[in-house]
């Protein structure tokens, strides 16, 4: 498996990581022997990076984490988060997301859940409005002083909040949501990670399944599914966002390779410093992702694939509108 280094100061990880949410919470319904299966099966091909949160329902993704990994701790990476409060758990009463005595006791909660004592990438999963990020970031710098925690991670926090915590503590990566049809990140929040030598996690790389080219319409997905809230995948939007995908399948085609690992190749070719992880619950898939690090896609292509999915080009907004006021903080 090929390795890539967290910025300037960031270990080195596999150059795919693997998003465990989708095997609890969202897509379809969980198969906790499949997901376990495959994480053992990312375990022997080198994809040791496994990116979890206490939201994702409320600790359950964290405990199947954990089942998968003991008697393998020694092998894998473990990247969790807290503060999403708005997706699962809750805070005790006077208590916020952010609030530095709340992050003491979601870290606690996750050390136990993940039967560990020390967690490789602790990440804030949403800024909290409510609490200054020094004051939520020096918390998190305790956590490291303590052993608790190896390095810090922030997830959709705006290019400011980002600058500010880093002069509190070193930011190892930033995690954000970045693929083909989600390219906002370039504006100002890839470039001031690359200023200031921090890695970047891009979660969602194949667009929430949209850039596999298998969900052309909103009735692949089952009735429970979450992205039928999203407006990404309203009929309205999803047919139009249709035509973009019709370029990945032109070149998935010359390659005789997938869509999926045409925009995972695409996201790799955007410098050392971006580390995808694809969520998968299926070892077929997971197999097929990591085999995108073995495909070049060629300049030209390259340039196609950023001119038909320019920026802003997709039809409807990443998440739904109660979502987005989250985001970028």
């Amino acid at each position: 498996m090929q390795k890539r280094r967290l910025g300037r100061i960031g270990p080195e990880v596999p150059a795919l990581g693997l998003g465990c949410m989708g095997m609890s919470i969202s897509y379809g319904v969980p198969d906790d022997a499949e997901s376990i299966a495959t994480i053992h099966r990312a375990i022997e091909l080198g994809c040791n990076l496994f990116v979890t949160s206490d939201a994702y329902g409320s600790g359950i993704n964290e405990s199947l984490v954990a089942q998968a990994i003991r008697g393998r701790r020694d092998q894998v990476l473990v990247a969790t988060k807290f503060g999403n409060v708005g997706l699962g758990g809750g805070v005790p009463e006077g208590l916020s997301g952010g609030h530095p005595d709340y992050v003491k006791l979601a870290c606690e909660a996750s050390l136990q859940r993940l039967g560990t004592d020390c967690i490789d990438f602790y990440g804030l999963h949403r800024v909290d409005p409510k609490v200054p990020i020094e004051d939520t970031f020096g918390a998190m710098q305790r956590l490291v002083e303590q052993g608790k925690a190896r390095h810090l991670v922030l997830s959709e926090a705006g290019a400011n909040t980002i600058r500010r915590a880093h002069a509190v503590h070193p930011v190892t990566a930033v995690e954000t949501e970045y693929s083909l049809w989600s390219r906002d990140v370039e504006r100002e929040i890839l470039p001031a990670c690359r200023e200031l030598g921090i890695g970047f996690f891009a979660y969602a790389p194949l667009g929430r399944g949209f850039l596999t080219a298998t969900i052309k319409s909103v009735d692949a997905l089952g009735a429970k599914d979450r992205r039928r809230e999203h407006p990404r995948f309203l009929p309205e939007n999803i047919n139009k966002n249709n035509k973009l995908i019709r370029c990945a399948e032109l070149i998935a085609s010359a390659h005789n390779a997938t869509p999926a690992q045409v925009a995972l190749a695409w996201l790799l070719a955007r410098g050392p410093d971006i580390v995808p992880i694809p969520g998968t619950k299926r070892r077929g898939y997971l197999e097929q992702n990591l085999a995108a690090t073995g495909l070049q896609l060629t300049a030209r292509e390259l340039a196609q694939l950023e001119q038909v999915f320019a920026p802003d080009v997709t039809a409807g907004t990443r998440y739904p509108e109660k979502q987005l006021k989250g985001l970028g903080i």
